[in-house]
């Protein structure tokens, strides 16, 4: 049985093997160094914006996407109140850690008791707002401790969860302190409901709010303009090798005119290298392509961080990575553009109810082998109507979807009062 005593341990583990991995893997050393020093930095910041502060916590980038819109929106309607935002994962703290739109930009100290002592002592939040999958059993306790109201928006929840286990009896308990779930579907109410927890409402999935917003008022990024003008072209977002392999029957097929933006999910020198040494053709790095005849290349690579989002208006077509590895990435960005949307087949997208949505609304294709792309590729190319077709029922699915914000902001306001 799972215990709290167990709970302790794993944290302690996690401590510890940062500690481990720290030396050979810079996210490790990130969140390590970043955890450390975060009481203290929080204690510096505090000093000099003080106030009474709404506090939202985000796992990654993904979350902190997903809670923007609502962020954003009670920043305008509440001047009375500051903002800080929290993050767990080096991924969106060192990618929004200058983010305007807060007051403050933290790293999360591990959960420990000691350390969620500090923070909610130090913070003093009038209310915490978590977004999606957070949850953390000291953190909770001490904001109930204190009568603080705790709402966790975008939420999902899956029978397969560990709440939902004969054995999770204690993970169920962290539930008791939330005060409200904004729900991403009917399912995860029906979930909540069947264990008791009536303090729930499906508001749908604040991510279409914001990929709406984006795609009315994307960044303009000239480069990518000039790189796509007069050909089709596909951007292909967070790609993994294995992504990669899928696609490369599709790059050297000289009859598919087409033209590519690749942003890979890694970055770094070595992956870099690796993505240019496979796909063997003209290739131009976005870092380097100023100035350049761009004419000459048909492929650019993204190797920065932050341009996806607004990439995707320059492609007539996108294919999304992560399917076959870690996780499928962000399939709405590019839909609300308008344009058709490829990503790879796998059991793992049972977890993105928009996977299967979007398919089912013909604004998306999942694909299991090359030939399969290649085939749908040249079908829309062909075919310039269905092409069409195909993307305004990316756009749409998109419309019918928004609406999420607004109600959890309805919410929001009666608290403030």
């Amino acid at each position: 049985m799972i215990t709290e005593s167990l709970y302790k341990i794993s944290i302690h583990m996690l401590k510890a093997g940062l500690l481990l991995l720290s030396p050979f893997n810079k996210k490790a050393k990130n969140l390590r160094t970043g955890q450390e020093k975060a009481l203290y930095e929080l204690e510096q910041k505090l000093s000099k914006k003080p106030g009474k502060y709404i506090w939202f916590h985000c796992a990654s980038l993904g979350e902190f996407e997903q809670g923007r819109p609502v962020i954003e929106q009670f920043r305008q309607a509440n001047d009375d109140f500051k903002i800080l935002i929290t993050f767990f994962s080096p991924s969106g703290y060192e990618v929004r850690k200058d983010y305007g739109g807060a007051d403050i930009v933290s790293y999360l100290p591990l959960d420990t008791k000691t350390n969620a002592q500090k923070f909610i002592r130090l913070v003093k939040p009038e209310m915490a707002i978590f977004v999606k999958y957070e949850f953390w059993l000291h953190y909770l306790k001490e904001l109930n401790k204190y009568g603080i109201p705790v709402i966790s928006i975008s939420s999902v929840f899956r029978q397969d969860q560990f709440f939902f286990k004969k054995y999770g009896a204690f993970y169920r308990k962290f539930l008791n302190y939330f005060e409200h779930f904004f729900v991403q579907d009917e399912t995860s109410r029906e979930l909540l409901l069947g264990n008791g927890f009536n303090n729930v409402t499906v508001s749908g999935d604040t991510r279409f709010d914001r990929v709406y917003e984006i795609g009315n008022s994307p960044m303009d990024i000239p480069l990518a303009k000039s790189f796509s003008t007069g050909q089709k072209v596909m951007v292909i977002g967070s790609s993994w090798p294995e992504d990669i392999e899928l696609l490369m029957p599709l790059f050297k097929q000289d009859e598919v005119d087409l033209k590519y933006i690749i942003a890979p999910h890694e970055i770094d020198t070595y992956h870099l290298h690796a993505l240019k040494k496979t796909i063997d053709q003209p290739v131009i790095m976005f870092s380097k392509a100023k100035n350049k005849d761009l004419s000459r290349y048909k492929f650019l690579i993204i190797d920065n961080i932050g341009l996806l989002s607004s990439l995707y208006r320059y492609g007539d077509m996108a294919y999304v990575g992560g399917a076959f590895g870690q996780g499928l990435h962000n399939i709405l960005e590019p839909a609300a553009f308008g344009i058709p949307v490829f990503f790879g087949k796998s059991k793992k997208n049972e977890k993105y109810l928009e996977a299967s949505e979007l398919v089912k609304a013909g604004g998306a294709f999942d694909i299991e082998t090359s030939v399969q792309l290649i085939k749908n590729i040249r079908h829309l190319l062909i075919n310039s109507d269905i092409l069409k077709r195909t993307g305004q029922a990316s756009k749409q699915y998109i419309t019918d979807k928004t609406g999420a914000t607004e109600a959890i902001i309805a919410y929001l306001r009666t608290k403030m009062k």
